[in-house]
């Protein structure tokens, strides 16, 4: 048993050790490293890419309200390159030009990325922090927010019809503070770039993933170019499935449920609305990947 101990306490000590490194170079978010300039000049062809890779469409962006702070609130898919933010972000942008606030909440290790955490920050990507949030809605942006994060984006394949937040309300518990309207985004498609067998959460604990790397999954996957995809931390060429994005009507918590947020209730209202959607693009699909 001591024997045991011991290894634990080792193994937990190396955990520290690798998350104060990780964090040590996460790069601090700061709103100002929005770049309008550089969005204007590359969504154009950034929208070209997804409409012939993806063959992206999107519906619905006449709900979203057309200037102030609003929260954004999607399904996640596609594992680590998860293309259906590619298609929302640059979706919204076209709507309402770059020169209006918006900002994508992202993981800490999506952001830690060599390059392309660079390129994501100039498009207004920050970290997935509550105070990131509150500090840009509180400036009137928009904000589009994941709040199932590693747990959903790497649920397995036969789940891709599944909203599935883990019970995480935080994304309400910010609207409500903030006063700000919620537009439920549902997405479907992105699930499909690559054949995702399992989260791997069991494999994530034991390895201590959550302590450090704030990961609670480690997926196995099928995907090009790797073949067998263990833990997608070096992401992979995602499939050419078609990506469809819809966003939905504007939720007001406080005229849907009073002076009191009812938390329970409002998750089930969410994400109730969001599954019937989901449902109904997926009955829209014939075939795999072709859509």
């Amino acid at each position: 048993m001591s024997v045991l101990r011991m290894a634990t306490g080792t193994v937990d000590q190396a955990a520290n050790w690798v998350a104060r490194q990780v964090k040590a170079r996460v790069p601090t978010a700061d709103p100002a490293d929005r770049d309008p300039g550089f969005i204007a000049d590359t969504m154009d062809i950034g929208w070209l890419l997804v409409r012939l890779y993806f063959r992206a469409e999107v519906r619905g962006l006449e709900r979203i309200p057309p200037e102030g702070p609003v929260l954004l609130v999607s399904n996640h898919s596609g594992g680590n390159v998860s293309p259906e933010v590619m298609v929302t972000t640059l979706a919204f942008v076209r709507r309402f030009g770059p020169d209006r606030p918006f900002f994508q909440l992202a993981h800490d290790m999506v952001m830690a990325y060599p390059v392309i955490g660079s390129l994501l920050r100039r498009f207004g990507t920050v970290s997935a922090d509550p105070g990131n949030a509150e500090r840009a809605l509180r400036a009137g942006a928009a904000v589009l927010v994941y709040p199932g994060g590693d747990w959903e984006v790497h649920r397995p394949t036969r789940e891709e019809d599944r909203v599935d937040f883990a019970g995480r309300t935080g994304f309400l518990r910010l609207a409500w503070k903030e006063r700000v309207p919620i537009v439920p985004v549902v997405n479907i498609g992105a699930q499909q770039t690559q054949l995702v067998l399992t989260r791997g959460d069991r494999i994530a604990r034991w390895l201590r993933l959550d302590r450090m790397l704030r990961l609670k999954v480690f997926p196995i996957s099928i995907a090009l170019p790797w073949g067998l995809d263990i833990g997608d931390l070096a992401g992979h060429l995602p499939l050419p499935s078609k990506i469809t994005v819809e966003f939905l009507d504007t939720i007001d918590l406080r005229a849907e449920f009073g002076a009191e947020l009812d938390l329970d209730a409002a998750y089930e209202h969410v994400t109730g609305i969001m599954q019937g959607a989901l449902n109904r693009l997926d009955e829209e699909r014939d075939l795999p990947i072709v859509g």
